[in-house]
């Protein structure tokens, strides 16, 4: 009887250790469940059209609210490196159809879909649909030919389709001199590293959204260093024919009169030499991978 009772009440002190146990468990259960409701209830209202026939006539108040909403899921996916983008088309769809003319939703929206996982939904010719339909909208906006242009060049490779998305773009009143400029080089030349350089510092320049401006600025800094890597590539292949073997560290180069200074990426991080190698360091926030992009047509832009 007293051993039972024991048992009991060793038991029931237990209660409160395992309720403890259970409580961050249950947060992360109801964190997670929150999510997913929140999820579901953004999809109930998906129809644009029912949208714009409930809205009493604001529905440019009611566009901006669901491009708002839209930036804000973007930017949450981004800062959690959540590759499921599933509800940005649905937001974006339902932006302009309230407001056509919306052409902020089309330029920065396009770069939402046609960024790669897990910087965008990875969906190109869904931002080239967008952007055609905003086109259409608005046929008379040239800078929309030229995000059309960029798309096509950077995202899918298809350096016939930017060549005459920049040449059509060029004709509109207002467009600027460089579209029928870069019309002609995509044409004669596809993908250069020149054009991709200029075509990001455009993007960058004319943005006013700061993540579009960050990815820009980041994509900028890659191709400078793609470029200072055979740069330096090509002085450790003079070295290597001049003496023979591969130079131990940069100091060797530049005591021998074949380097100035102590290399760095535009980011600040010293180079490494490894084995007659020359790349990134690992603490450089630098990413080359940008530079390649997954099933595109042709060679990477350069």
């Amino acid at each position: 009887m007293r051993g039972r009772k024991l048992t009991i009440i060793v038991a029931l002190a237990a209660i409160p250790v395992a309720l403890g146990a259970l409580y961050p468990v249950q947060n992360r259960i109801d964190a997670r469940l929150n999510t997913v409701q929140q999820e579901r209830e953004e999809l109930v209202l998906r129809s644009g059209r029912v949208l714009k026939r409930m809205s009493l006539g604001y529905e440019t108040l009611l566009a901006n609210i669901y491009w708002t909403r839209a930036v804000q899921y973007y930017g949450g996916k981004i800062r959690d490196r959540d590759p499921n983008f599933q509800l940005l088309w649905p937001l974006l769809d339902v932006t302009v159809t309230l407001d056509p003319h919306l052409l902020v939703a089309y330029k920065a929206g396009a770069i939402f879909l046609s960024e790669s996982p897990p910087r965008g939904a990875g969906q190109p010719q869904l931002a080239v649909d967008f952007i055609r339909r905003g086109i259409a909208n608005n046929p008379g906006e040239w800078r929309l030919w030229a995000d059309l242009g960029f798309i096509y060049y950077w995202d899918m490779q298809d350096y016939e389709q930017a060549a005459a998305a920049y040449a059509q773009g060029s004709t509109l009143p207002g467009a600027r001199d460089w579209m029928r400029v870069m019309a002609a080089k995509i044409a004669a030349e596809g993908g250069s590293r020149e054009t991709s350089r200029f075509l990001w510092a455009q993007l960058h320049d004319t943005t006013h959204d700061p993540s579009i401006r960050k990815n820009a600025l980041e994509h900028l800094r890659a191709l400078a260093a793609e470029e200072q890597i055979e740069q330096l590539a090509r002085v450790v292949a003079r070295y290597r024919q001049d003496t023979g073997h591969d130079p131990p560290a940069w100091t060797a180069l530049q005591s021998s009169g074949y380097l100035r200074g102590f290399p760095r990426d535009p980011a600040g991080y010293p180079y490494l030499l490894e084995n007659g190698k020359v790349r990134l360091n690992p603490g450089s926030p630098i990413d080359l991978s940008l530079l390649s992009v997954p099933g595109g047509k042709g060679a990477v832009p350069r």
